[in-house]
């Protein structure tokens, strides 16, 4: 069973090594040349993509994540069974989705009717990631959705909560996507307008993915195309 990796951090991404391991290396990491973070479900038309091998189970490609589900699953691995994408440095929570390269890639993959899990790892600053601890968290998400069926046109966003150290695993909670806009402030400075929303400071409806993850269980919504 061909399995197809991909994310918008890049081939050199700690989080993707971190999805392979969950998987014990037997997915075809097959990501984007560099960083995407934010493209939304950005794809290349107008020039060609150059695709690079980099290793026997790994390609990078000078395009999107929406690009690399593409390529592969039309030009290289038309077999493949499923996409899974990220594990994303980052939350995408919510309306989170429409913005997010990691999520594209799957959406992508329902596109062209291959299943697809989107994985991302929320940031509670100043901690550090512990990508060994999310790999381990990653297969027990996967061993639960890769056994469930999944109707055409649908697919899954997953988002881990970001605990303490040496905190119990968290518990997998099914729920519904936040429809609460990130904030949207900014610093004006003549006319130049610098973002400055903070990410933990958004709306959290309780019940929604957002709520769940910020209160430390692992968040699991099933979207549509």
């Amino acid at each position: 069973m061909t399995i197809i990796l991909t994310n918008d951090d890049g081939i050199d991404a700690p989080g993707l090594q971190a999805l392979q391991d969950a998987i014990d290396g037997k997915g075809v990491m097959f990501a984007p040349d560099r960083e995407y973070s934010g493209c939304g479900h950005q794809v290349t038309t107008q020039r060609a993509l150059k695709l690079q091998q980099r290793g026997d189970r790994a390609f990078c490609l000078d395009g999107t994540p929406a690009d690399c589900s593409r390529i592969a699953l039309t030009q290289k691995y038309p077999d493949a069974r499923w996409v899974l994408s990220g594990i994303n440095a980052g939350g995408n929570l919510g309306i989170d989705v429409y913005m997010s390269g990691t999520v594209a890639a799957v959406r992508e993959a329902a596109i062209l009717g291959v299943p697809g899990i989107a994985l991302s790892h929320w940031i509670r600053r100043p901690l550090p990631i512990d990508w060994e601890t999310t790999a381990r968290w990653t297969r027990h998400v996967l061993d639960e959705l890769m056994g469930r069926s999944l109707p055409p046109g649908k697919f899954w966003n997953v988002n881990f909560p970001h605990l303490d150290p040496g905190s119990p695993d968290p518990e997998l909670v099914f729920c519904t996507p936040s429809t609460q806009p990130l904030p949207v402030t900014y610093r004006v400075e003549g006319d130049r307008y610098h973002y400055t929303g903070a990410y933990p400071d958004r709306g959290r409806t309780p019940g929604t993915d957002v709520d769940v993850c910020f209160s430390g269980s692992i968040a699991i919504v099933q979207l549509s195309l």
